[in-house]
């Protein structure tokens, strides 16, 4: 009777264990985060809604955390957690502003409203929801504006020749341009202009313009808002009878002064003219040896400016070449201290999803579907342990798509859902939810890029632990990692996220199988004799600086 107690109660733990792991697994199932794709506008002084939803759609009120925060984790906007919210995480800034929209829980959605919206919320926003040890997040923009009134125009009257027209208008922020055009949308310039801000930080403007031409009967009065990229405008016609007429002995008046203004002028003329011909004579022997004195001197000065050019130059050299890996411009510059690495993509690495060419130097997706846990990347078939190189990886449809590309470590695991991140020996840049990130460690590290790369060049230094992206579309820097914790041998990584993306590697030729060891032994040859001279390009663009 007892042993068939205890088998009860072991049973009955059991069963226990497994309905927790049946929970824990429920309860982790994966899920995606939107926001809106458009920025959020809120005028100052208003409030601001900053809404998110997780597909497919579930009930987030016993999720195990929704936060939203600013550029860093800890930057906390709002934290709701246990369902309450935790006001002690809470940037100091947005106490007592904040407020969590609940309605519509069930349907899986929630937002945060910012209550008396200042200028300083402007900028990007994430929203962060977890549930067991899955997490998924979402960027936002909120920019603060307002469009104020449609301006007001009116004639003031006759002034400083001309007739004067005043625009008006109320309720803008940021400050607004104000701008007069007439008929033929020419620009007019504004006599007076004037701001002002009220208590809520809205502006008025008030600005007048004097018209002197008769001609410009239609004249129009527009204002700009430069955040939101938006005008009102408003036109005002001016009837002729405001213009002073002239007086008919105007121009018979201004004919006869020009007339005597020119016989004045022709008296003075001849009168110096003989005085300087007197004159000309005494000063041609001064003007002679000035002349002598300042050919000596002039040749003095470009002796000493030659000498100073030659001593800057030489420093200059020395100064580049000491601190060219502090250097974050001119990737030009940098391809001559780094060897070019000839690789090709290793198909045994590849997902299923993945289509690599018959060269091996391109790698396409075969749906351009995006799916959650969809590890759709391949590795370069060759390793660096040691040295500089340097690649590029050319983007066809890159600007539209989401992607991954840089370096990982051997051995990482790239199977299932993964992230990556540098403690994870991953060091890589990417594009998604349309902007351009360095995946850092906890969070991403956003990219300011001036023109979409189609080009992207790669620049390893395992030595120093330096890795350097390059735009090599304009040859602008996008981002480095230093100090990196580079141990064994890290490999050529890229990864395909969703739409008609495809990348090629185009830094080097074609490689044929069985090819990689002779390309390699020529490669390092060509580097040992590349690093003891310069480039005849960068010694003409020196030498064009200091003659």
């Amino acid at each position: 009777m007892e042993n068939h107690h205890k088998s009860s109660v072991l049973f009955q733990v059991t069963c226990l264990l497994v309905l927790t792991q049946l929970l824990s697994w429920v309860t982790t199932k994966e899920f995606r985060v939107f926001g809106p794709s458009d920025p959020i506008v809120a005028a100052p002084g208003a409030e601001a809604i900053l809404p998110c939803s997780v597909f497919p759609a579930m009930n987030v009120e016993n999720m195990e955390e929704l936060r939203w925060f600013r550029s860093r984790f800890s930057e906390a906007v709002l934290v709701y957690r246990d369902q309450e919210e935790q006001k002690i995480e809470q940037m100091p800034e947005y106490s007592q502003r904040t407020s969590l929209v609940k309605d519509q829980f069930h349907q899986g959605k929630a937002a945060v409203r910012i209550q008396n919206v200042q200028a300083s919320d402007s900028g990007i926003y994430i929203c962060h929801f977890k549930q067991g040890v899955f997490y998924e997040e979402a960027i936002l923009e909120l920019k603060v504006a307002a469009m104020g009134s449609v301006p007001e125009v009116h004639i003031k009257g006759p002034e400083n020749g001309g007739v004067c027209v005043v625009c008006m208008t109320s309720g803008w922020y940021p400050k607004p341009h104000v701008h007069w055009r007439d008929s033929r949308g020419e620009n007019l310039t504004a006599s007076l202009e004037i701001h002002h801000e009220d208590a809520q930080g809205l502006f008025s403007t008030e600005t007048s313009l004097v018209v002197r031409d008769s001609s410009v009967s239609n004249v129009t009065c527009s204002t700009f808002n430069p955040v939101l990229g938006q005008e009102k405008a408003m036109a005002m016609f001016i009837p002729e009878p405001f213009f002073t007429k002239a007086s008919p002995w105007k121009p018979a008046f201004l004919v006869t002064l020009t007339m005597m203004g020119l016989l004045v002028l022709g008296s003075s003329y001849l009168l110096r003219r003989q005085r300087s011909a007197r004159v000309n004579v005494q000063q041609e022997t001064v003007n002679l040896q000035r002349e002598k004195d300042e050919s000596q001197k002039t040749k003095e000065d470009a002796l000493r400016t030659t000498s100073a050019l030659r001593e800057e130059l030489d420093r200059r050299k020395a100064a580049y070449r000491a601190a060219w890996r502090k250097a974050q411009l001119y990737a030009d510059w940098r391809k001559e201290h780094f060897q070019a690495w000839t690789f090709t993509l290793d198909p045994a690495s590849a997902h299923p999803n993945l289509a690599i060419s018959q060269d091996k130097l391109s790698v396409t997706r075969k749906d351009s579907c995006r799916k959650l846990c969809d590890p759709s990347s391949v590795l370069g078939i060759r390793g660096i342990s040691s040295g500089r190189h340097y690649w590029e990886v050319k983007l066809r449809n890159g600007d539209n798509s989401e992607w991954t590309l840089g370096v990982c470590r051997d051995g990482v695991d790239r199977k299932d859902f993964y992230f990556e991140s540098p403690g994870k020996g991953f060091w890589t840049v990417g594009r998604s939810w349309r902007r351009y990130w360095a995946s850092m460690d906890y969070r991403w590290a956003l990219l300011s890029v001036r023109q979409a790369p189609q080009s992207v060049g790669v620049f390893v230094d395992y030595t120093e632990g330096d890795l350097s992206f390059y735009n090599m579309s304009d040859m602008s820097h996008m981002f480095s990692f230093h100090e990196a914790s580079f141990s064994g041998t890290l490999f050529p990584y890229f990864r395909l996220r969703t739409g008609n993306v495809s990348m090629i590697i185009s830094s080097m030729p074609c490689v044929p199988e069985g090819r990689e060891g002779e390309l390699e032994e020529e490669g390092e040859e060509q580097g040992e004799g590349k690093q003891g001279e310069e480039s005849s390009f960068l010694q003409q663009g020196r030498n064009s600086l200091f003659p």
